[in-house]
């Protein structure tokens, strides 16, 4: 397996080490879900452009409706969490 040198800030390295937290796992997860968002944005961007390709540009005011609706979803998540 590769090795990699990664720096970390005083105070993130303090809390590391405090912790006894298992540094290269925890790099490996985050990079993994890294890549993965990345991978999803890349497929949403692709999607969208085919969809627009399909049934064209939405006008503004399908845009502004889908704004209210995200908006809306946002909010009820937001509020879930809490």
């Amino acid at each position: 397996m590769p090795r990699m040198q990664v720096y970390l800030p005083d105070d993130l390295y303090e809390q590391v080490k405090t912790r006894h937290l298992p540094a290269s796992e925890l790099l490996q997860k985050a990079v993994r879900a890294e890549v993965h968002r990345q991978d999803l944005l890349g497929e949403t961007d692709t999607y969208l452009a085919d969809l627009i390709d399909e049934v064209g540009q939405p006008s503004q005011q399908e845009q502004a409706r889908a704004q209210v609706i995200a908006r809306r979803i946002a909010s009820r998540r937001t509020s879930a969490a809490n």
